[in-house]
This record gives structure tokens, sequence and C-alpha cells, in this order.
């Protein structure tokens, strides 16, 4: 699915630093080898999170969706020099693709994978984070940022992808449960007084909330 038009999109691109060579492989092998290659963050969207991230300079990072690793890295390069970033992937089959990239970005030392469900993980990290990223089943956002709050530094960010959900947002009749998800999802952050949001039109839409 493209979400600008394509010569809008490679005008943004024309005027962005070029996708380095190991995220550009990280990119094409997902396309080639692995389902759904549109949940990649991709090019744009992986600046903005390396970016961000190397702005707030966080010891510990939770994602909270793995997919094939692309996301991680990028993050992770923002992370202080004895940092971690931790990431939680239901999926066993795609371990072994993000940890080959994790190992051939040279960043793997500062990133832990946890296969398995979030719901069941997250209460039990003792960690606490100066940034967390959702980008999993979108039907449990909700419940992902209540367990994940109490474990956010006080001026951590939390970062949410998909909040547009390609338009869908917008509907109101026939919701699917990702949908309706997503839409919960973005009242809440948006409604909560515990945090300053911003809903940004990149991609698909990423909510960030800072923790006041």
């Amino acid at each position: 699915m493209d979400f600008l038009n394509k010569k809008l999109s490679d005008y943004i691109h024309s005027h962005c630093e070029t996708e380095n060579e190991l995220l550009f492989e990280l990119n094409r092998e997902t396309h080639e080898k692995v389902l759904n290659p549109r949940m990649l963050s991709g090019h744009l969207q992986g600046k903005f999170l390396q970016l961000f991230s190397t702005l707030i300079k966080p010891k510990n990072i939770l994602e909270i969706g793995t997919y094939t690793g692309y996301s991680a890295i990028c993050l992770a390069k923002g992370l202080k020099q004895d940092g971690m970033l931790y990431t939680i992937d239901i999926n066993e089959e795609l371990e072994d693709f993000a940890k080959k990239y994790f190992t051939k970005s040279g960043l793997s030392n500062q990133i832990t994978q946890i296969i398995g469900n979030a719901l069941d993980i997250i209460p039990t990290l003792n960690q606490s984070f100066d940034l967390i990223f959702i980008d999993a089943d979108k039907e449990n956002y909700c419940a992902y940022y209540d367990l994940i709050f109490d474990k956010l530094n006080t001026g951590g960010y939390i970062i949410a992808d998909n909040v547009l959900w390609g338009g869908k947002v917008l509907e109101n009749e026939n919701i699917d449960k990702e949908t309706l998800g997503i839409q919960n999802y973005n009242k809440k952050a948006h409604k909560d007084p515990r945090v300053k949001n911003i809903l940004l039109p990149i991609r698909d839409g990423l909510m960030i909330c800072k923790k006041i």
C-alpha cells in the first residue's frame, strides 16, 4: 500500500539521507522472503526513529513488535553507550532473520530479543524505559499502553505506529477489531492527562506521547 503518491514519495526520498547499505539489504530481503512486508518501518520512518532516539539518547528502549528488525536497528543507533533495547515478538520464525541483521549492524550486544506474547512478558520486565515503541497487534494497543505506562520514566516517550491505519480510523460502520483498537488507542492517548501527545502523518501515522 502506498501512503503517498509515487511522485511525492520519490521527491521526499530524494531529499533525505540515503538508506544505508545494511538497511537497504534488510528492506529488500524482507520484501523478497517475508509475508506482509508492509509491516516494515522502511526508510523514511526508520530515519525518523533513529533521529528521535539520537536526540533523547535513551538508556533503555522497549520495542513491542520486532518483525524483521528494521525499526530496532534504527532505534538502537540512538542508545547511550551502555544502553539496551529490548524487543518482543510473538513470531519465533523471524527470530533468526532479525538476529542476523542485528549481528551485521554491530548492535547485537545492545539488543535483547524476547520471543513470546508481549502481554505476558511486559509484566515480568524489571527495567524502566526512556522510550517505548509499539508496533504489534493493533487490537491490544490500549492493553500495551496500560502495561508499560508505569515502566516509562517521567519525561520518557511512547511512540505508536500505524495510528492512521491506512485511513480506516475515519470509519464508523462495520469496524474490524484492529481498526477499533487503533481508534480506541488514539482516544486514550489523546485524553490521558499524564501525557502530552502529537499525531504525526509519517507513513501510516505515529502517535508520540511524552510522560509528564
